[in-house]
């Protein structure tokens, strides 16, 4: 076999011993990460629709953001996620939502994934609707509850 030979069949061995990824994303195929990233997807959907009852139901009962910030000003529990989102989404006129999933990680019954997202709405004020959009970087954190990922953080 020539040297050229051998070259090629071991970057075949290596690219067939390399995990497969979900569609589109940066994220190992496994059972955890597929059911993550349909808890993502699901997110999305509920959030395009405005649809507060729907992003509840995604969110486990222990959920508590920080915000990033060392502020509790900013912290939100489970209770005050319910108290706020339907208002919140009341006051936008339209949006448009899009997330890439960049990594998932799972140990045990915590996973998190690293996402992109690129935000479009249209914030209802006094003077009418204000387009606004986003983008940035975020990290949700999930729990396994029985056989379903919840949303523990990062809305």
């Amino acid at each position: 076999m020539t040297s050229r030979a051998l070259a090629v069949l071991a970057a075949l061995s290596l690219a067939a011993c390399s995990p497969s990824l979900i569609p589109g994303t940066g994220a190992k195929d496994t059972r955890d990460n597929r059911a993550i990233y349909g808890v993502i997807r699901a997110y999305a959907e509920a959030m395009q629709k405005k649809d507060a009852a729907a992003v509840l139901a995604l969110v486990a009962p222990d959920y508590f953001d920080n915000g990033g910030t060392p502020s509790p000003d900013d912290d939100l529990d489970r209770a005050g996620l319910e108290r706020v989102l339907a208002a919140d989404l009341g006051k936008v006129d339209s949006l448009k939502l899009e997330i890439g999933v960049k990594t998932i990680e799972v140990s045990g019954d915590r996973a998190q994934a690293e996402l992109f997202y690129d935000d479009y709405f249209r914030v209802l004020t006094p003077a009418g609707a204000v387009p606004k959009r986003t983008s940035d970087l975020q990290r949700m954190r999930f729990r396994k509850i029985g056989a379903e990922w919840k949303i523990l953080s990062g809305l």
